[in-house]
């Protein structure tokens, strides 16, 4: 069984779980050491897998969250009111990333969950080590937004549009940002 297999079975193991799995258990079922399940574990979790240690074992939280990828441009002095009406209507910026023609997806995490979250960005910003990365195609780019209803992130949406952040997509697009995303391989 390759790693990939491997750690897809192991994701399946924890999700078919209802209580917390030791790591032994997990090697056992496997047929691998304990150590070669920690860094399986990690592995995932870069991959978004939302997997929690307890003293207990690991387990999946089920996130009931619900996730929106907009597509936005506006100028670097709107940042902070586009930034801000994601978190006050309840929204998370998980990310932040364009789509360039040659270099594909370039995308970095943000975390963003409150206007205090949003003024540390800023100031960093404002820092002048580096410029937005939406600065690389004009002002277009992405946010992945997680909220707990759909019905937030329509509004989200509505309040987009109504300040005029939203743009269009093109054809050369390769995705319908506008759909919910499946989990990211």
């Amino acid at each position: 069984m390759s790693g990939e297999e491997r750690r897809e079975k192991m994701l399946a193991i924890l999700l078919a779980a209802s209580q917390p799995i030791s790591g032994t258990s997990l090697a056992k079922q496997l047929g691998v050491s304990r150590q070669v399940v920690v860094q399986d574990i990690a592995l995932l979790r870069a991959k978004k897998q939302d997997i929690v240690s307890t003293y207990r074992g690991y387990l999946i939280r089920n996130s009931p969250l619900c996730q929106r990828i907009f597509k936005v441009h506006h100028s670097d002095e709107e940042i902070e009111a586009e930034l801000n009406l994601f978190v006050d209507f309840g929204g998370k910026v998980e990310d932040v990333f364009i789509y360039h023609r040659i270099y594909d997806v370039i995308r970095v995490e943000m975390g963003l969950k409150s206007r205090r979250d949003v003024q540390r960005y800023l100031d960093r910003l404002k820092s002048g080590v580096s410029k937005s990365l939406k600065n690389i195609t004009d002002g277009y780019h992405y946010h992945t937004i997680t909220a707990e209803t759909e019905e937030i992130l329509d509004q989200i949406q509505q309040e987009l549009q109504k300040h005029g952040f939203l743009a269009e997509l093109r054809d050369y697009e390769p995705v319908d940002f506008w759909k919910k995303l499946p989990q990211e391989e």
